[in-house]
């Protein structure tokens, strides 16, 4: 345990030496305090701005619709947790919907995602969407190779509509390396706090990674357009990616490049 020289306290004023004496005396790491410091400060910069824009999307009844789509254990869930952390609740609405009923399974595939559109003045941000059938589907075959041709063909068409009706439509695809998934898979495992998020699916995110990746290139070419880009953060860091999701958030509701876009941020259109 460590100890502290009661003189050496009482002549702290300063709060820089206040962190010099807790780095000399190995109780802190000043390198790792700045860059979480910088990140939560970075983060809730971005957060206010993002706060600001919904007061706006309120009060001119924008409509607003996020998809989020990644990779297993890319991180999607404690993005959107930041997102949404200080916004107005009444007015923001996170959407994961769980597998399709039997009476959904025989409707138009969209049709249970359009009941959950955008009202005025809204934000939707989808935890995984309608494109669970251009990756997840197919690769675990839970639709047929015709359905999934259909789905591809009908998307850009289909977001076309959503947009020349005045949707903001932001689509973020969260990446990460193969051996960045496997560690955070294994952390999940072990940590009994996180063992809720290991799904069916998740188990085979490894084995089927080259079965996935073939379906993420074919997501980009088929459907990113110039309107409805697909806009990928592929970085194994999930502060910065979070930091870089807010960024391309921000970027789209105002129209033009505000924020700095990240170096590991690809558009694809």
């Amino acid at each position: 345990m460590a100890e502290y020289d009661l003189n050496e306290l009482q002549k702290i004023h300063e709060n820089k030496d206040v962190l010099n004496y807790l780095e000399q005396h190995g109780i802190l790491e000043i390198k790792k305090f700045n860059d979480v410091y910088d990140y939560e400060k970075e983060l809730y910069e971005l957060q206010v701005k993002l706060l600001k824009l919904q007061y706006e999307i309120i009060e001119k009844g924008k409509r607003v619709l996020i998809i989020f789509e990644g990779r297993d254990a890319a991180g999607k869930g404690g993005t959107i947790g930041r997102v949404t952390q200080y916004l107005n609740p009444k007015k923001v609405r996170v959407v994961a919907l769980p597998k399709p009923t039997e009476e959904e399974a025989g409707q138009w595939y969209f049709q249970r995602y359009i009941k959950q559109l955008p009202n005025a003045g809204e934000i939707v941000i989808f935890d995984r969407s309608w494109y669970n059938r251009a990756v997840v589907e197919p690769v675990f075959g839970f639709c047929s190779k015709e359905q999934h041709e259909l789905f591809m063909n009908q998307v850009p068409e289909f977001e076309k509509q959503l947009i020349d009706d005045g949707i903001i439509l932001i689509k973020l695809f969260l990446n990460v390396s193969k051996e960045e998934q496997a560690e955070r898979l294994k952390e999940r495992k072990e940590d009994i706090l996180k063992q809720w998020k290991i799904g069916v699916l998740d188990q085979q995110a490894q084995e089927k990674w080259d079965v996935y990746t073939g379906y993420i290139e074919n997501l980009f070419k088929k459907t990113s357009t110039k309107k409805s880009p697909w806009l990928e953060i592929t970085k194994d860091n999930k502060k910065k990616a979070r930091l870089a999701s807010f960024k391309l958030i921000i970027n789209a509701l105002v129209g033009s490049e505000q924020e700095k876009i990240d170096s590991f941020v690809t558009k694809h259109d």
